[in-house]
């Protein structure tokens, strides 16, 4: 018991207002020094990530495409953070911590797209043939000092790991067993088998079946949930505009209380911004350097490009998804209400609720879905994360495939044991992971601000040619109803 509130303890501690500043101020940092280039050629970015190019490796070198290696990173980005995470910032920061959630994906953006453009800058082949990159190698790599390069670099794969069991396995299968026993009452035994044996039987084919999956689960999962937030949102249209005024008013006012569509409830500022920024940061993972490990498995031939690739990651997953969660509860009212207990509402609860409220008991089955496709693209995901983390601790390949086999058997251990130590333990390692990735963007800032303003002409000769090519496609299509009406 003592162990779990010290573990308690130090988790708020390293998540608190200095690492939250941290992360957020980095962010900020670089933005400026880029000239708000993520900004500015966001548009660019997101046309290129649903190009048919982007599905090919016939640009550069690589082990994927560079819309798998996005949908892999997404696969472990885009999970329990983007229903539960929202619906605990709004219940304890009020809705205002949207706003904010939002603030910190627009400067996650540039962390995003710096740390994956490194990671792919640096990485080198292993002897399988098989890419091998992500902060640690920009940090062995790219230091000038190699010692200090070297050691955060050991730290950050060694955090990464123990990040893997926890916070991408153990505890994502724990929510899919007891999601699935509360809604459908399926045995938590039952969904832990079934959860390790299609874990093993994906990872064990290592990055290509991974993305292979991922390519496909991953749209799947995020269309299917946002348009079902999306007819929730529908169903309360007419509270929507007071719901969005709410947010915003509660985003900036010292102290606010809630009421009417966006739900009852009462809130500071400083906790807005807290609690928006925290979870906007957990749900996307900007700064933390996981993204960039999968990154560097992308087929390119230029760091920039697929740096900007997967840099829509954080656009995706707090912009698009993250959002839908948030607008569902607040024109749904449901914020602050109790439970039978007396107690308010908050995580799934909350958003379970707030979908219920329009698709009434299917809701929750929606949401339970939504529930078990994310939290399970997450293992997937983060198991290349840590794959590559412990790869680079042993310096060799030749072990990749007993860590699959361990990652897979702890799925079951996490599917059927209570969790609260690992889950505060492996949030730890999350936040520690951040760290050496922070330092690292701070001191190669320079580096990636170079190479942007080396890709940037690359840049706008190809946003030519998508203007000429969309205005050629344009003139075929008059032309054609022309005929057609001639």
């Amino acid at each position: 018991m003592q162990i779990s509130k010290v573990v308690s303890a130090i988790d708020d501690f390293v998540w608190g207002p200095v690492m939250l500043t941290f992360l957020l101020g980095t962010g900020i940092f670089l933005t400026i020094r880029l000239k708000f280039r993520p900004w500015r050629n966001l548009g660019y970015a997101l046309k290129s990530t649903l190009s048919e190019e982007a599905r090919t490796t016939t640009r550069g070198t690589g082990d994927v495409s560079p819309f798998s290696a996005l949908t892999t990173a997404l696969a472990a980005t885009i999970g329990t953070g983007n229903i539960v995470g929202v619906a605990t910032a709004m219940a304890s920061g009020g809705p205002g911590a949207l706003v904010w959630m939002w603030v910190s994906a627009c400067f996650g953006l540039s962390s995003k797209f710096s740390e994956c453009m490194l990671a792919i800058k640096y990485r080198q082949v292993n002897e399988k043939g098989k890419m091998s990159g992500g902060p640690m190698y920009t940090m062995k790599k790219g230091f000038r000092n190699k010692k200090t390069g070297a050691v955060l670099g050991m730290l950050f794969a060694v955090f990464t790991v123990i990040a893997s069991f926890g916070i991408g396995n153990m505890t994502q299968a724990n929510s899919i067993a007891v999601s699935l026993n509360e809604t459908f009452h399926f045995p938590v035994e039952t969904a832990g088998m079934i959860l390790t044996v299609l874990s093993f039987i994906i990872l064990i084919g290592g990055i290509q079946s991974i993305s292979k999956v991922s390519c496909v689960v991953v749209p799947f999962m995020a269309i299917f949930y946002v348009v079902a937030g999306l007819l929730v949102i529908l169903f309360h249209i007419k509270n929507l505009p007071s719901g969005i005024i709410m947010i915003f008013k509660m985003a900036f006012s010292p102290q606010s209380v809630a009421g009417g569509a966006a739900g009852t409830v009462t809130a500071s500022m400083m906790n807005a911004i807290r609690f928006g920024v925290a979870r906007g940061v957990f749900s996307n993972e900007a700064g933390m350097g996981s993204a960039a490990i999968t990154a560097a498995a992308a087929t390119t031939d230029d760091p920039v490009r697929q740096g900007y690739i997967n840099m829509t990651g954080t656009f995706w997953d707090t912009i698009v998804v993250c959002s839908v969660t948030g607008l569902c509860i607040a024109s749904s009212g449901t914020l602050g209400t109790l439970d039978a207990s007396g107690k308010p509402l908050e995580g799934a609860a909350l958003t379970i609720r707030a979908f219920q409220s329009a698709l009434g008991p299917g809701g929750a089955g929606l949401v339970t879905i939504g529930i078990v496709l994310f939290a399970f693209s997450t293992i997937l995901g983060w198991e290349y994360h840590g794959e590559k983390a412990f790869e680079y601790i042993f310096h060799t390949s030749k072990f990749n495939m007993i860590y699959r086999v361990i990652f897979s058997t702890m799925v079951f251990v996490g599917a059927t044991t209570a969790l609260d130590l690992v889950w505060n333990f492996s949030d730890i390692a999350n936040a520690l992971m951040a760290i050496p990735n922070l330092i690292c963007l701070m001191a190669m800032s320079g580096v990636v601000a170079r190479e942007t303003e080396r890709f940037q002409p690359v840049l706008e000769r190809e946003k030519q040619r998508m203007l000429h090519n969309k205005k050629t496609l344009s003139d075929k299509i008059r032309g054609y109803q022309k005929d057609r009406e001639t």
